[in-house]
């Protein structure tokens, strides 16, 4: 275990630490202390090191993460996970703005509530949310799994493309051209299957699937009201 304090050693050094790691690296366990807020810890990794992040973050906490497993602690500030490739984050408090935006592959899980526009333009990144999520989530959101075990705020899915929405809660209003959609076997397998990578306590069967009613993918001037 590899401990770093980020308050002596300032945050520059601990992403240089973290960058320098490969894959046949022996350093696989780091422990980042004195956190404190601090914005863009453990951005762009890229090696299979778990980095465990002692307190809450500021901005953009595991952005741009590839490979790596990232457990915060605390809470995270805007963008945690931003841009993500693959590897896991787990935040054991709650996530502000913006969570998983523009994920591109990856597991981002949220132990407490996420505050609005969860999953925004997500590209298949996969995201598992213990409670509720704000507004605008999964807007404009093209492949990937967003799974709220809570409540889903205003305008969820808005103009979103192929990704799947599942909620067990209630879902304050759907936004344009996002619509109730059958759950099949296979949604059934793949919520089964985030649930318990996510240590989720919940049933597949309690949730209910979202998606595209795919009236937006072309422009159609009858629809001109709903862009």
């Amino acid at each position: 275990m590899q401990i770093f304090d980020l308050e002596k050693q300032g945050l520059r050094a601990l992403n240089e630490q973290l960058h320098a790691q490969s894959t046949d690296t022996n350093q696989t366990s780091w422990e980042v202390i004195n956190a404190k807020g601090s914005h863009s810890i453990a951005v762009g990794l890229d090696a299979p090191i778990a980095v465990t992040v002692k307190g809450s973050t500021g901005y953009y906490c595991g952005g741009m993460n590839k490979q790596a497993t990232i457990n915060v602690h605390g809470s995270v500030g805007p963008g945690a996970g931003e841009n993500m490739m693959s590897g896991t984050i787990i935040v054991d408090g709650d996530a502000s703005q913006y969570a998983g935006a523009t994920g591109h592959g990856g597991l981002l899980v949220v132990k407490g509530n996420a505050s609005s526009r969860c999953g925004i333009s997500m590209k298949g990144i996969d995201i598992v949310v213990h409670g509720n999520i704000g507004h605008m989530s999964a807007f404009m959101a093209q492949s990937g799994n967003l799974v709220v075990l809570g409540d889903a705020g205003d305008a969820l899915g808005d103009s979103c493309y192929e990704a799947h929405l599942f909620v067990r809660g209630k879902v304050k209003s759907l936004g344009a051209d996002c619509e109730q959609k059958e759950m099949r076997a296979e949604h059934i397998a793949i919520l089964k299957d985030l649930l318990e990578r996510a240590d989720a306590n919940a049933k597949p069967e309690e949730f209910t699937r979202y998606g595209s009613a795919r009236n937006l993918y072309n422009f159609d001037v009858d629809n001109a009201a709903a862009y």
